[in-house]
């Protein structure tokens, strides 16, 4: 399926998601929601895709927000289901069940930054900005970003760049747990690649299992979160991937992992 706005392209089990409006900063209208959520359904169903590296075309933005020319005609008649449709773009890359890495390459803005947080990962090239803008708008962040943003650098923190609209940089981001890495600009894509090669490595299914229980954990109480975490540590037990790496182990050799 062609698509307008963003650019998908599959090489060596790595998807690549480049969102496609550099003339708009890579804004996020309805559209390119539509496309970004067409693009992770379909990653979702292809088990040759093991990782994914989400960027933004150009050099100057990630993605800048969400397209105010369109916003600006949202009204409350429509205002809920617009949010809840971003919202859903980053619950869809949160449970593709593959980790996600975005590969953060300048503004990341609202939406942006929103979609930045629905990552497994955050690499940030060095000239990189991140914020929540939208109270100055006479709005609040929609598509998720007043509960992700929270739960990763704190309540206080999270306030402060939403009511005062300050943008944190990529050594700030850094400290705070809100990025990875922060690289140079022209290593950014060099260093994401190197990060899903490192995931490529392990068993998919134990992969794939590790993100569903700190996601399912990270939003129920302890033990109830244990009780997944035995659930998943159990199922992968008979899988042939776990005796595939005990097999490596013993010979010294390493794992041919195929993912069942």
């Amino acid at each position: 399926m062609g698509h307008e706005n963003v650019i998908y392209d599959v090489k060596n089990n790595i998807g690549f998601l480049t969102i496609n409006r550099p003339k708009s900063l890579n804004a996020l209208n309805g559209k390119t929601i539509d496309e970004i959520r067409d693009v992770l359904a379909e990653i979702k169903k292809d088990d040759q895709v093991r990782v994914i590296i989400v960027t933004g075309s150009g050099d100057k933005a990630f993605v800048a927000g969400a397209d105010v020319t369109e916003f600006e005609k949202v009204g409350i008649d429509k205002g809920f289901d617009f949010s809840r449709n971003g919202q859903q773009m980053g619950r869809d890359i949160e449970w593709l069940g593959k980790p996600s890495i975005a590969a953060v390459n300048g503004l990341a803005l609202g939406g942006g930054l929103e979609l930045a947080l629905s990552c497994t990962f955050r690499i940030l090239s060095e000239n990189a900005q991140l914020g929540l803008p939208e109270v100055g708008l006479g709005v609040i962040p929609g598509y998720g970003g007043t509960q992700k943003l929270a739960r990763v650098i704190g309540k206080s923190r999270a306030l402060w760049a939403m009511l005062t609209g300050d943008f944190i940089n990529a050594r700030d981001a850094l400290d705070m747990g809100l990025a990875n890495m922060v690289v140079t600009h022209e290593e950014l894509m060099e260093t994401a690649l190197k990060v899903a090669g490192k995931i490529l490595k392990k068993a998919p299914l134990a992969v794939k299992m590790a993100i569903m229980a700190v996601n399912h954990g990270s939003e129920i109480d302890l033990e109830s979160a244990l009780i997944y975490e035995s659930a998943f540590a159990n199922l992968l037990l008979i899988s042939k991937d776990k005796e595939e790496g005990i097999k490596a182990l013993m010979e010294k050799r390493k794992p041919n992992f195929t993912g069942k």
